[in-house]
């Protein structure tokens, strides 16, 4: 074959993958200018409300959202809901659930936490909204995380009261911090530290033990994209509470084979529920490649 026309082909190749990621940055950069800001639902309900109708605007591009309202100290907050994607071979089949909470705590404009798991959340909605998947996808934004899991713990327990199975619960908490400074990981327990990086430039899958096979499969899946690591997490992680800080816990209380998707928050990010929490501190390569592990993960899930 001609060396000329292999050359010219794979740099068209290359030129089309550049442009693609570029694009994604781009998409990502604008949630993120939405997204970013004091959004606590009690001091910053201004934020807050811009923020959940740009996220319920932003579903409604792929398909119709519904909303799963709950009660919290006599005010309503919602849950905002997207179904997308196939049933595999036209049969009825259990979806796989993919949340991030889209609320702060009072003073941070929670970048990392989470509006980097919400602008993912949103990404994989353009996506599989133009692209079948094996299985069904439900992806929700969940309220009311900081206030102990206010919006995932009454809509998991829903789920349960009806009969519902999920192939697999997803949470994805805080995923655009790295480091590659030898120290800038720690961790929960001390004897972690002599298994895991001491460097925070890897995302972690941290899961029970009915999602010890599927971390396996998914790890190796998003190291083809990102460093990964994996941890199962026996007795519903009440043994290392740390391990419960997001919205897949209610999810592994009820049951449900689920895992955190995480750059692990404030074991690596000092920014972590303060103001300094901003867009300038994340790493948008980094994001990119995890919102690209977790569309082969989705993609190839068995």
């Amino acid at each position: 074959m001609n060396l000329a026309y292999l050359l010219t082909t794979n740099l068209l190749i290359r030129t089309v993958f550049d442009l693609n990621i570029a694009l994604l940055q781009q998409h990502l950069s604008q949630h993120l200018q939405q997204l970013v800001r004091e959004r606590d639902p009690f001091l910053g309900q201004a934020g807050h409300y811009f923020v959940r109708e740009y996220i319920r605007q932003e579903l409604a591009n792929f398909g119709e959202v519904e909303t799963h309202s709950s009660k919290w100290q006599g005010k309503t907050y919602e849950n905002l809901i997207l179904n997308i994607g196939r049933r595999a071979g036209g049969k009825k089949a259990a979806p796989i659930l993919i949340g991030a909470h889209y609320d702060t705590v009072p003073g941070s404009p929670g970048a990392d936490d989470n509006a980097t798991g919400i602008a993912v959340l949103l990404e994989l909605a353009r996506y599989f909204s133009q692209t079948a998947a094996k299985y069904p996808i439900r992806l929700v934004a969940f309220d009311l995380e900081e206030y102990g899991w206010g919006g995932s713990l009454p809509y998991a327990t829903l789920l349960r009261e009806r009969g519902e199975k999920l192939r697999l619960m997803l949470s994805l908490e805080s995923l655009g911090y790295c480091s590659d400074t030898p120290g800038s990981q720690t961790y929960p327990a001390k004897f972690l530290e002599f298994i895991y990086p001491s460097q925070g430039n890897f995302i972690a899958l941290i899961g029970n033990l009915e999602a010890a096979g599927d971390m396996l499969s998914i790890s190796r899946k998003m190291k083809e994209k990102v460093p990964c690591q994996w941890l199962p997490v026996p007795l519903k992680g009440k043994i290392l509470p740390d391990m419960r800080r997001s919205d897949h816990a209610p999810f592994w209380d009820l049951g449900y084979r689920a895992m955190m998707v995480t750059d692990t928050a404030d074991a690596r990010n000092p920014n972590y529920h303060t103001a300094k929490d901003t867009i300038k501190t994340l790493d948008l390569d980094f994001l990119a490649n995890v919102y690209q592990g977790l569309v082969r993960v989705i993609e190839t899930l068995s």
